[in-house]
């Protein structure tokens, strides 16, 4: 495949896109390992159930990120670069409004919640305790979702990748010192990662800020920006709630065949994330690119971006799938599992790493529809795919986990199948500011 003008453009967005998303996955794997260190299996469990909430809490509200590079990024191809800063200011209010919504919503309910999981009595303790000191860390998430929104939209991959490295290497630092050092326990896990998040927040708001300023752009909150901000953002809470749906019941289908299936869940959905989170690079680069180039009304140069972008997930995602297989043997250990967890985990990698080019294809077309602004379709999509993958995971329920990662695989493939169709039409090809 030789590399051509188009390639180095996409490479340019989807190369530190890589590695800023990578970093998180990578990190919160080290989190695992050092939580499986120095506490254990039980608080494994623990951590893989409020991070299944937590992670469920912030990507509802992706859309801050998503949403805002689709229209940051076509207001800046149409060249209105004001508004382009305005959409990105009324976003990040935005996501400091929903954060602290979510601290005062989800403090009192962190029992209840964590309880829904069905986990047992030691892990519910723990993970009621990360939730809870996690969540004061929420405000500070979503402005780091909506300020890497603005930079993807103004075609700068390489400061949040920046933000990303630094934040979360303090996040591994602290976590160590903090669990392992200290001795805090979970506690310890959960102050390094709200700690580190508020950091990295702090940073896009200097960033987006000095940004806003320069252009003109006042930094009061502008109460119809905000308001457009959700209202735009609403048909994407949809497609996400239709994601943590089929994800947090997996986790809960997991949680009840006990704690080794658990753990090994826990371990093999995070090597998943982050096998996600790479193949995504090639997303965001087509979320800023279709974005720009249909605000700037060129529909041939969004066609021919979009067939290439598909070939680079096809191929990418046969490669990572490769890396999975030769990485198999050694995993468990680094994770410090015991022989049945090992044993589940080894046999969860081979459906993990089989089904990595459909996930390439899948992720590429998700991307340029979100920057094309098909958010409607995207949520119907949600819906009618979470309807296949439900019947698929109440059947794998009572066949084992490796039968359960099956069961993901369907909802993979319906996604497949509804994205191609749209993406070979011409209705998602709306040009123009």
């Amino acid at each position: 495949m030789p590399i051509t003008s188009r390639d180095r453009e996409i490479l340019r967005l989807a190369i530190p896109a890589f590695g800023a998303l990578v970093a998180e996955p990578l990190f919160l794997l080290a989190d695992y390992a050092i939580v499986g260190h120095g506490l254990g299996t039980t608080a494994v469990g623990a951590l893989g159930v409020a991070g299944a909430v937590l992670a469920t809490l912030v990507n509802l509200c992706v859309f801050l990120a998503y949403g805002t590079t689709a229209s940051v990024a076509r207001q800046s191809g149409a060249g209105n670069h004001m508004r382009a800063m305005r959409s990105g200011v009324d976003g990040i209010w935005l996501a400091l409004g929903i954060g602290v919504a979510l601290i005062v919503l989800c403090w009192p309910l962190a029992p209840a919640i964590v309880q829904l999981f069905g986990a047992g009595e030691g892990q519910t303790a723990q993970a009621v305790t990360y939730l809870r000191i996690s969540l004061l860390g929420a405000p500070g998430m979503l402005v780091v979702l909506a300020g890497t929104g603005v930079l993807r939209g103004l075609q700068d991959t390489v400061t949040p990748l920046a933000v990303a490295v630094g934040s979360f290497a303090l996040n591994a630092v602290l976590n160590a010192w903090f669990v392992l050092g200290l001795e805090w326990g979970i506690a310890g896990s959960a102050w390094g990662t709200v700690l580190a998040q508020t950091l990295g927040a702090a940073v896009y708001l200097v960033v987006v800020a000095r940004g806003a300023l320069r252009m003109g752009t006042s930094l009061a909150p502008g109460l119809a920006g905000v308001r457009q901000a959700g209202t735009a953002g609403f048909a994407l809470l949809i497609r996400t709630v239709c994601l943590r749906i089929v994800l947090l019941a997996a986790t809960v289908i997991a949680t009840r065949m006990g704690e080794a299936e658990l753990a090994a869940y826990a371990i093999a959905i995070q090597v998943w994330t982050l096998l996600a989170f790479a193949l995504d690079a090639i997303a965001i680069a087509g979320q800023a690119i279709t974005g720009r180039s249909l605000g700037a009304g060129d529909v041939a140069a969004t066609r021919a971006a979009t067939r290439r972008m598909v070939q680079w997930g096809i191929w990418s995602g046969i490669v990572l799938g490769l890396l999975v297989i030769a990485a198999r043997p050694v995993l468990p250990g680094l994770f410090d599992a015991d022989p049945l967890v090992a044993e589940l985990l080894l046999a969860l990698l081979w459906p993990v790493a089989l089904f990595q080019p459909v996930c390439g294809v899948v992720f590429v077309l998700d991307g340029v529809l979100i920057g094309a602004g098909d958010q409607r379709y995207l949520a119907w999509a949600g819906v009618w795919t979470t309807l296949a993958y439900l019947p698929a995971a109440l059947l794998a329920s009572g066949l084992g986990v490796v039968a359960l990662w099956c069961a993901l695989g369907v909802w993979m493939i319906a996604r497949l199948i509804t994205l191609v169709r749209r993406a070979a039409g011409t209705a998602w090809l709306v040009t123009g500011a």
